[in-house]
């Protein structure tokens, strides 16, 4: 028997040309490029549905609104930024710390790769945290949190090489670290130059508590 109680979803159905996932797929990757390079309280809907050709009407059949898209993006870029840190950060050849610069080369070719005019998505969004709807601010948490998380467990790994002093406290390293690097993606944007990302990176390198011998 049909079950008739489920809700119905707004909006037009999609084309046929195209199948809803890839259409979905297609509207989170643009909102991505839209929102890392022109931030998303001040930035409507429209040009991110024209650069994929869905009409206005169909959207709501994916997104219940504005907000819903825009949380959605956020999980989307950060599934796309994880499997870069865990690409980078767990990489068994190569020793802990130089995974984590091994890390800041791949995202300084990244920004190098659109001009340094897009910016982390996490940054942008914090910056414009006043203006959001509430449940940004606890989706970014749980991100950064993630983040940490993720260089905590590498800097683990770089005390259990002998590499980091054992007394070194791993999860506000790691915490240090997304501070400061959010702010030198900032200002790489500010002065299109990956220099901000050089000094920041040299320096936490160089403060860090290196196990002596």
């Amino acid at each position: 028997m049909e079950n008739t109680n489920q809700p119905k979803r707004r909006g037009r159905p999609p084309r046929q040309d195209r199948s809803p996932e890839q259409i979905k797929a297609e509207l989170l990757r643009a909102g991505i490029e839209t929102y890392t390079s022109q931030g998303f309280s001040a930035t409507g809907l429209d040009a991110i549905l024209r650069s994929v050709a869905v009409p206005k009407g169909s959207f709501y059949y994916y997104f219940a609104s504005k907000e819903a898209f825009g949380l959605a993006v956020l999980d989307s870029y950060d599934a796309f930024f994880c499997h870069l840190l865990d690409k980078c950060l767990t990489n068994p050849a190569r020793p802990a710390l130089a995974r984590l610069t091994d890390f800041a080369e791949q995202a300084k070719a990244g920004m190098a790769r659109y001009h340094f005019e897009r910016g982390c998505l996490v940054g942008n969004l914090g910056q414009e945290i006043t203006l959001l709807p509430a449940p940004f601010r606890e989706r970014l948490e749980a991100v950064l949190t993630g983040w940490q998380r993720r260089l905590a467990q590498c800097l683990e790994r770089a005390k259990a090489e002998d590499a980091l002093a054992q007394s070194a406290d791993t999860l506000e390293l790691a915490a240090f670290f997304w501070i400061g690097w959010e702010g030198a993606v900032l200002r790489a944007r500010l002065s299109r130059s990956a220099a901000p990302l050089d000094t920041f990176i040299n320096g936490f390198m160089a403060g860090l508590p290196y196990q002596r011998s």
